[in-house]
């Protein structure tokens, strides 16, 4: 069943990074705003949620389907596929080649498939669950054990100005106790670096299931572990680290500000 679940979101999600990168190519717009005035939503970002909708509940019919842009809809197999388009829409609206189509298969509650295609360069990592994470054919492994000092950390910042304020002072702390901090702009492919070994952890708040359901799988496959908690202001945050060092990078996520833990 995952084989088949990873093959249909593999399929469709070349077909919509196909697509978005021939649209990029013809000049984007931003058609509307949601958070807040810099949280963008494109007409791609619409039309290429709509193509993939389409295609795997044409495949799948009784499946339940939850994207970022239309919301969801009910289902009756216990499938639920959590899409987002267009993930790193800011960078695609510039033209930065860090934005990705993410598709992830639910089944009864659990991912156990998951592909992250970035559209820019069509660059494809996908995992089945207990089948391993991949990169165009070749295995992924998170990065050996590493001091914390010498960790590279990736992150993103939320479209809410109040919330940018908490994250910008947590950032501040943690910068000087790991090698660099990185915001590359898309949750996904994150993941999908610390699933490579080409970053060390992550820390994000005001992530949404879309973002992240597919390339947390990767991760975990990888040799990661995730954790999906509360950050300071209030709102879903999400940690990512090899699991031979993820107590010691979430000791200091804490003791940096990042999570509602730290509030009192």
């Amino acid at each position: 069943m995952n084989t088949d679940l990873l093959n249909l979101a593999r399929g469709v999600a070349g077909e919509a990074a196909a697509f978005v990168a021939a649209q990029r190519a013809g000049g984007v717009s931003v058609a509307a705003t949601k958070s807040s005035a810099v949280d963008v939503v494109t007409q791609v970002d619409r039309d290429c949620e709509a193509l993939v909708r389409e295609r795997l509940l044409a495949a799948r019919p009784g499946d339940a389907f939850l994207g970022e842009e239309g919301g969801g809809a009910g289902g009756e197999t216990g499938v639920r596929w959590i899409v987002d388009p267009i993930d790193g829409t800011v960078n695609f609206l510039y033209g930065l080649p860090q934005y990705a189509v993410s598709i992830a298969a639910e089944q009864d509650g659990r991912v156990v498939a998951g592909v992250v295609v970035n559209a820019a360069t069509g660059e494809e990592c996908f995992a089945s669950l207990g089948g391993g994470a991949w990169r165009d054919g070749v295995r992924l492994r998170v990065r050996g054990p590493a001091p914390l000092a010498e960790r590279l950390v990736l992150t993103g910042f939320n479209y809410q100005a109040g919330t940018r304020r908490v994250q910008a002072a947590a950032v501040a702390k943690l910068l000087p106790l790991v090698r660099d901090i990185r915001r590359m702009g898309s949750c996904a492919l994150d993941l999908c670096h610390v699933a490579s070994g080409s970053a060390d952890a992550y820390v994000e708040e005001g992530v949404a299931e879309w973002d992240y359901a597919a390339g947390a799988l990767i991760a975990r496959e990888a040799g990661a572990r995730t954790e999906v908690t509360v950050g300071r202001d209030g709102k879903e945050a999400l940690l990512c680290a090899p699991a031979h060092g993820f107590e010691e990078f979430r000791e200091a996520v804490v003791s940096c500000g990042f999570l509602a833990l730290d509030r009192e």
